[in-house]
């Protein structure tokens, strides 16, 4: 019986171990990278709206129902000259 008890112990043990290393494989190495994708992403669509602006075309941005219409200020200006 005692053997019993024993062996439900290691195996408790270990299964908090397993659970306590994936913790930290998380905290330490998969969110730091899906926080680095994210900051990518973000970085490239900014660059992206920006060489869109360059050409003079107006940009859309939408959110919800509501949209704005981004245009570069210079070529606001040529537009009026």
């Amino acid at each position: 019986m005692v053997k019993n008890k024993r062996d439900w112990l290691i195996l408790i043990l270990i299964i908090a171990v397993v659970v306590l290393l994936s913790v930290l494989a998380y905290l330490f190495l998969i969110k730091p990278a899906l926080s680095g994708l994210v900051i990518q992403g973000q970085n490239q669509a900014i660059v992206a709206i920006f060489q869109q602006a360059a050409t003079c075309n107006a940009i859309p941005l939408t959110l919800g129902n509501q949209t704005l219409n981004l245009v570069a200020y210079e070529c606001l200006q040529q537009q009026t000259q």
